[in-house]
């Protein structure tokens, strides 16, 4: 087990303070999975006040007896560790918060507390004499405080398991089992019920719940509305933002938890589209965040995946191949941002989900669809949303059941969208106008205006630098000097440089995606 050194370091202080001390939790087992642990913490018989002393560096503002102690370290997940004082708790009258936290006299009686028998191993690392590091004369320099500990090297370290529930054969058959009665677990904290079906989803392939805890699940679901409701949002976008995010809601449904996080979704299951679609509503949603999913898209365009058609079964019409389902796009738009608030997301978060879900409709064929309808909808969903709102549409695609998402259709709305962005080349660009020409001169409107501009805009596109105003003025002056056919001549050779530059460019954007 590479336990590191900042872990080992923390036991060995407190032991050396006579206090014993186990790294618990995910960590331990993540570690025998022989997983890399996103962050460490340790269980002591300690009590806070005591652990403070041992640590000066740290901080504790909580009512759950852990002090946070700052290591030092490089490594960010080691930077902060999370140190606890043997806790047992009573009843949880309100299904969230234990009613009293004691003091718990052995690591046996803390694993007691904990969710599954996986969480429930205490690993404790029992280390002999610490080698110092030699000083600049060859004398060992002993050192008290925590962050000179860090640097020493732990020899002849051997390690104590402590598994009072079997957590190491529970991860080799991979299952998720509750520690001692499932439904105590629950009772304690309905939140639990989430984190069951997370881990089953997350850890990796073959995992499955056991079967008691899978059934006080089913029993004790009502008790998610005991939660608040950032609790269930942050630990549903953990399941969310897994590969395995459609399997993890499929769970969530089976289990009877969903219609508690988002019913919405329950409202598509077995509601039967039309020609243009394989699967149901709710399969339709699900297969479509699972390709969001697998193709590593961020969390907005897989909530926007999960939610883009669950308006369809409140405007559904007729049935059969020839259903229809008008405006389900603005139905889903406003259920999606009712959704969302419901479960606390921030402002921002909701207006651009909603957009993706609102315009995850929108119409696009090769030649058909015009340069201004392409810029109404960048204008509409926001510019800021294009690259996600075509991942939307490319997870709608495949969550349809077609066998790939138009990859050319795609490449060549980003081209026209890419075009469209573009700031086009007009005389607007200038940092003079017409009417500096009409004052500068002393004429009237009329082609020689535009004819001017057109010769300017020239200079400017071969030379930015010389889009300055006092160097446009003085070329005014000499333009206006030349007779009719003259500058004529100059405005036309002008235009069609610019014709030429326009073209390059827009070449240049079609060779950007793949598109002719």
């Amino acid at each position: 087990m590479k336990i590191p050194r900042e872990v080992k370091n923390i036991i060995s202080e407190l032991n050396k303070k006579s206090f014993e001390a186990y790294i618990v939790g995910g960590c331990v087992r993540d570690l025998l999975r022989d997983v890399e642990p996103e962050d460490w913490d340790v269980a002591t018989n300690a009590k806070p006040e005591e652990v403070q002393k041992v640590f000066p560096k740290n901080f504790y503002e909580n009512n759950f007896l852990t002090v946070t102690v700052q290591t030092g370290s490089e490594n960010p997940k080691l930077k902060e560790i999370e140190i606890t004082t043997y806790r047992s708790e009573a009843k949880y009258t309100d299904k969230r918060h234990p009613d009293e936290i004691k003091y718990a006299k052995t690591i046996e009686e803390d694993l007691a507390r904990r969710d599954f028998t996986v969480n429930a191993i205490a690993i404790g690392v029992k280390a002999q004499t610490p080698r110092l590091r030699q000083g600049s004369g060859g004398q060992a320099k002993p050192k008290s405080e925590f962050q000179k500990n860090t640097k020493y090297k732990i020899l002849n370290t051997k390690y104590e398991v402590i598994d009072s529930f079997d957590g190491r054969k529970d991860l080799e058959d991979k299952i998720i089992r509750a520690v001692g009665n499932a439904e105590d677990r629950f009772n304690e904290d309905a939140l639990r019920m989430m984190r069951a079906t997370r881990l089953v989803t997350t850890l990796g392939e073959g995992w499955r719940m056991e079967e008691k805890t899978a059934k006080a699940i089913k029993k004790n679901a009502p008790l998610l509305q005991d939660i608040s409701k950032e609790r269930i949002r942050d630990e549903f976008l953990k399941i969310i933002m897994t590969k395995k995010a459609a399997d993890g809601v499929e769970n969530l449904r089976q289990l009877g938890l969903l219609k508690y996080i988002v019913p919405e979704l329950e409202e598509g299951y077995g509601v039967s589209q039309n020609k243009h679609h394989t699967y149901e509503c709710y399969e339709h949603n699900r297969l479509s965040l699972k390709f969001a999913a697998e193709k590593g898209f961020n969390i907005y365009v897989r909530l926007a995946a999960l939610l883009h058609d669950i308006g369809k079964p409140r405007v559904k019409a007729g049935e059969g191949p020839d259903s229809t389902f008008y405006s389900h796009e603005i139905v889903g738009a406003k259920m999606t941002s009712q959704i969302l608030n419901r479960l606390k997301f921030s402002k921002k978060d909701i207006e651009k989900i909603t957009k993706l879900v609102r315009y995850h409709l929108f119409y696009y064929n090769v030649d058909e669809v015009s340069d201004a309808s392409v810029r109404r909808l960048v204008r509409q969903a926001g510019p800021e949303n294009m690259e996600e709102l075509i991942q939307v549409r490319m997870s709608d695609r495949i969550g349809s059941g077609v066998p790939k998402a138009e990859p050319y259709k795609i490449r060549h709305l980003k081209y026209v969208i890419d075009k469209v962005a573009q700031d086009p080349i007009s005389a607007k660009m200038l940092k003079v106008d017409g009417n500096d020409i009409m004052k500068i001169l002393d004429i009237k409107p009329g082609p020689k205006v535009g004819q001017i501009l057109d010769v300017l805009l020239g200079h400017v596109l071969a030379d930015p630098k010389k889009n300055n105003k006092e160097f446009l003025k003085q070329e005014v002056r000499n333009l206006g000097e030349l007779n009719e056919k003259e500058l004529l001549d100059l405005a036309q050779g002008a235009k069609k440089e610019r014709e030429k530059i326009e073209i390059k460019r827009d070449e240049m954007t079609k060779k950007k995606y793949w598109v002719s």
